[in-house]
């Protein structure tokens, strides 16, 4: 049987100087190395001589290459994005997930913008660090002021992070700045990025639609797991699953992505279309997509799943959404 065609999840995450962006990767590294059975991820960083990669974990080195001993690799950017990138989906083993390091002072929405590009990736999630103990010496700062606030437009979640290095009116200023520019969109308080992993694409049961598909509640609870230091990680999130035999109307679906109900933190899935083929539905903080699936679902039962804070996913509402995207 011929492999299923799949696309590569792509995520960007950015922040300043100092916000906290190689300590993310590096969680992100080692929560996937614990796994029984890790995933394949190519992380494109800036410097990986800074990610500080446990040797244990190191099986090679090369002068812009360090590979995993899980099938992982860190790759140095260098002055070609497209180049470095090129490389990994050359790959002669695909990965599962990319995952890049904007630099503290560029546009994560601009390096996005590459996934929307290419039909072989699936854009995901923009992460954006703020450090909590800094972002307002640097937000008065004219130089710096709208490199900050460009990175904060677009990202789909923010990690206000280092708040236990900010007394109780740096943090208060913190939030309102990040409050004032990031606009409607999840922002995690965190010491030391302990951002909870799965809400990365790289951490999804990447069979989701196919464990929750032929359930009659159409519902299953995510269960997380404790991230670093912060135990109640584990219980922040919940997920559910909608099941469809219906048609969707592509457009109706566009405009569902367009106005997600509130609460909806992460959402994909695949449904069948009202052109006679199917859809891959992808919606991460404000953004999402509505394209060609590349392949039907193997039980030809269309699902999407959800996910959300414990207590704040709208289930009845984005039942509601997406039943209004069917068709006769």
């Amino acid at each position: 049987m011929a492999a299923e065609r799949r696309r590569t999840p792509f995520s960007v995450i950015g922040g300043f100087l100092g916000a906290g962006k190689t300590t993310l990767l590096n969680r992100l590294l080692h929560d996937n190395a614990a796994r029984a059975a890790p995933r394949r991820i190519a992380v494109l960083v800036n410097d990986f001589g800074a990610v500080n990669i446990d040797a244990a974990l190191v099986a090679s080195a090369s002068s812009d290459t360090i590979a995993l001993s899980n099938g992982c690799v860190c790759c140095q950017i260098g002055d070609d994005l497209t180049a470095a990138l090129g490389g990994v989906l050359e790959a002669a083993v695909p990965f599962e997930a990319i995952v890049v390091e904007a630099s503290g002072i560029s546009d994560p929405w601009r390096i996005a913008q590459i996934a929307r590009a290419d039909p072989t990736l699936l854009p995901e999630a923009i992460v954006v660090l703020v450090d909590a103990s800094a972002v307002a010496a640097q937000a008065a700062d004219p130089l710096l002021a709208d490199s900050l606030v460009r990175q904060l437009a677009r990202a789909d979640m923010v990690v206000l992070n280092k708040v236990d290095l900010a007394d109780a009116d740096a943090l208060a200023r913190a939030r309102a700045w990040v409050q004032a520019h990031a606009g409607a969109v999840a922002v995690f308080e965190t010491v030391d990025a302990a951002l909870p992993l799965p809400l990365f694409a790289a951490d999804w049961p990447a069979s989701a639609r196919r464990d929750h598909g032929d359930r009659d509640s159409d519902a299953a609870t995510w269960q997380g797991r404790a991230i670093g230091r912060d135990e109640r990680t584990a219980d922040r999130f919940e997920s559910h699953a909608f099941g469809s035999d219906r048609l969707h109307s592509q457009e109706a679906l566009r405009a569902l992505l367009r106005a997600m109900p509130p609460g909806v933190l992460r959402l994909k899935g695949v449904v069948r279309n009202d052109a006679g083929g199917w859809s891959e539905l992808q919606f991460a903080g404000r953004h999402g997509t509505v394209r060609a699936a590349l392949a039907a679902p193997p039980d030809g039962r269309g699902a999407v799943v959800a996910i959300g804070l414990r207590g704040s996913l709208p289930v009845a509402a984005l039942a509601a959404a997406l039943a209004a995207t069917t068709v006769a």
